[in-house]
């Protein structure tokens, strides 16, 4: 993927400083980390943790789990 650049305006608010993103560079999601680096701040999408990941962090249930009859099932008529 090639480098793109484009001039943007910075913008002081009550809280800091924003700048409004073009098209071309907007981020997915709802957050980013903002880091400064050599003078430069670089902005970088939050990535999303994956079901996998969030399922294997979970600690096992420690839980007695009643007896299911599990009944075949029933005729079905089309």
């Amino acid at each position: 993927m090639g480098e793109q650049t484009a001039r943007v305006r910075l913008v002081r608010t009550p809280d800091g400083q924003r700048l409004d993103i073009p098209p071309g560079f907007m981020l997915g999601g709802d957050e980013a980390i903002l880091t400064a680096k050599d003078g430069r701040l670089v902005v970088e999408p939050v990535a999303r943790s994956s079901l996998l990941s969030v399922l294997a962090g979970l600690d096992d249930l420690d839980e007695d789990w009643p007896e299911i009859d599990d009944a075949a099932p029933g005729d079905v008529l089309l």
